[in-house]
């Protein structure tokens, strides 16, 4: 394993109520310096979790996405409130998204979406054994839920409003759970 470069100096270069940008003046153990930008994520992490009413079926939500400017069907998933774990916040925003609690939460991973730039860390949880329980969440209009067969995944990976990759990710680490069931 490499030796990790030294920080040399972290600085704040722009700051949002959702981004925080940071310049990073970095030696590698070869002496080469290099400048790095990167969004720090918060205290906080987030979670994705996969609803499953049943063993044949998964629940996904369709919520406009301001990035890509579109609706787009994606698994639910929030940040964490400070003290949760990812099984305790996965329950809270499944609740809040899909109108259901799960009995049985299980961590498959936790994973980066882009480390060369990106602080932010999120934990994929699936949840089974659901019973209906919806608290209020912080959405501006009420979500679309929608069922989904797991025996069709492959042919939610082709639709055109399934885009975001931490949900293509949990598709595939969902198969991997299943197999091993």
């Amino acid at each position: 394993m490499p030796k990790l470069p030294e920080i040399l100096e972290i600085k704040t270069i722009a700051q949002t109520r959702l981004f925080h940008v940071e310049s990073m003046h970095l030696k590698f153990s070869n002496g080469e310096e290099r400048d790095y930008e990167r969004l720090r994520s918060g205290k906080r992490g987030a979670v994705m979790v996969i609803p499953m009413p049943d063993p044949e079926t998964v629940l996904l939500i369709r919520e406009y996405a301001a990035g890509v400017e579109s609706y787009e069907l994606a698994f639910p998933k929030g940040l964490m409130e400070i003290g949760e774990t990812a099984c305790e916040a996965a329950n809270r925003e499944m609740k809040e998204e899909v109108g259901f609690g799960g009995k049985d939460l299980k961590l498959l991973k936790e994973f980066s979406l882009a480390p060369g730039y990106l602080s932010h860390q999120m934990s994929l949880v699936v949840a089974r054994e659901l019973y209906e329980e919806k608290l209020p969440g912080d959405e501006p209009e009420e979500l679309e839920v929608v069922p989904w067969s797991v025996n069709q995944l492959d042919k939610l990976i082709d639709r055109n409003d399934f885009t975001e990759a931490r949900s293509i990710a949990a598709i595939y680490l969902l198969q991997r759970f299943l197999e091993n069931q």
